[in-house]
Order: structure tokens, then C-alpha cells, then sequence
């Protein structure tokens, strides 16, 4: 599975955040508090749903440690923070490269993520990974535990020197 290479330029999001490890998965957690209030976000330029995740320099993509710890966001991109609810948070996103692979399948199975870092990303000749947030786009295709959902994953790369 080959991604397409884009540019993204910055976004402005409003979500709900929490910190969470993939032991301590809390994905479901943050969506169940953020998807009955996500109508009261003003503003919002798409209906599509951004679930991103901001690591820590350090974290570990060969997975050998599930509990390192990581930001993951429920937003929604939107034109200003002039309006936040209460309890959300902003985020601006700042642009730059990112692979873009369109993914079919069950959003619990991690075999995608097992070939992006244990076989796409080590084997390109031209990306590094980048300190960036990764987030995928949940579309008007996406469903929850279908095997028949698709969405975007987005991971941040930049050129290799």
C-alpha cells in the first residue's frame, strides 16, 4: 500500500483531549464525552472528525513499550477560536508533509500502523518520520467497528537529507 504524498497547511481544531498509552487505551473514553457535544462547536469547516494523536519526542514507534504516554484530540477543524465551549480545548496544526494512506478496515485492528512503521516508513528511500502530530480523518465513510469503515491516517514525514 503506497500513501500520497501532501502538503497540509495549518488548521485550527476544537476537541476534547486526554492522555492516555496503548495500554491504557482511553480512545473511547474521550469520543463517548466529545461526539454529544461536538454540535456546539460554531464555526467548524467540514463535518469530518480529526482523532489525532501528539507524541513526545521520545515515543517509541517500534512499540516495544505500550506504556509510553501520549496526547490523543476528538476535534473538529474549524475558521477562528472566536467561540470554544466549555471543556474544549484549541489546537493549531501547523502544516507541512505528511503521508496519506486511505485505510479500509476495522479502526481497532493496528496492522496498518504495523506496516506504516515496522515496513513503509523504514523501507522509503526519500521520508523520515517528523515530530508532528498524526491524526486520521473520519469522514462521512467512516463507522465505528465495521470492517467496511474507511478513513484517512495521516503520518508527518519530511524529506531524508
Amino acid at each position: 500500500m503506497q500513501p500520497r504524498i501532501e502538503t497540509l497547511t495549518e488548521r485550527k481544531l476544537i476537541g476534547k483531549r486526554l492522555t492516555m498509552s496503548l495500554t491504557d487505551n482511553q480512545t473511547f473514553k474521550l469520543w463517548q464525552s466529545f461526539m454529544p457535544r461536538r454540535k456546539e462547536i460554531k464555526g467548524n469547516l467540514t463535518a469530518e472528525l480529526f482523532s489525532m494523536q501528539v507524541y513526545p519526542q521520545s515515543f517509541d514507534f517500534a512499540f516495544s513499550n505500550l506504556n509510553l504516554e501520549f496526547e490523543k484530540w476528538a476535534a473538529i477543524e474549524v475558521a477562528d477560536f472566536k467561540t470554544v465551549p466549555d471543556e474544549m480545548e484549541t489546537y493549531t496544526l501547523t502544516g507541512g508533509l505528511y503521508a496519506v494512506f486511505d485505510y479500509k478496515g476495522l479502526s481497532t485492528d493496528t496492522k496498518i500502523f504495523e506496516y506504516i512503521f515496522g515496513t513503509w516508513l523504514p523501507n522509503s528511500t526519500n521520508y523520515l518520520l517528523d515530530d508532528r502530530p498524526h491524526f486520521e480523518i473520519l469522514g462521512d465513510k467512516y463507522k465505528n467497528n465495521d470492517p467496511n469503515s474507511e478513513e484517512e491516517i495521516w503520518i508527518p514525514i519530511r524529506p531524508k537529507e
